[in-house]
């Protein structure tokens, strides 16, 4: 597994610990503030995650593509998911 995608999984591990915590944060009654406060977190981790394995995937897959003259596909990929983050 490369760099990026050890770096992502941890990320997201520690995500679902907080997210584990949120939970139970609503569940014990506490303060609203502080609640939002670790979704922003969570979120932030979830972000950072993602942006990794966008990074593994242009240096590997799409590079790959483009050395092969395939990338039309990969492109046309990464410009789908860009119009998803964008329409946010």
């Amino acid at each position: 597994m490369n760099q990026e995608k050890v770096k992502a999984l941890q990320a997201l591990k520690t995500s679902k610990g907080q997210i584990e915590g949120i939970i139970k944060m609503i569940e014990d009654g506490r303060y609203c503030i502080d609640i939002s406060n670790q979704i922003i977190a969570a979120q932030s981790l979830l972000k950072k995650s993602n942006l990794l394995i966008l990074k593994q995937h242009l240096n590997h897959c799409v590079k790959d593509a483009v050395l092969s003259d395939n990338s039309e596909e990969k492109i046309d990929e990464i410009i789908e998911l860009l119009s998803k983050i964008m329409d946010k």
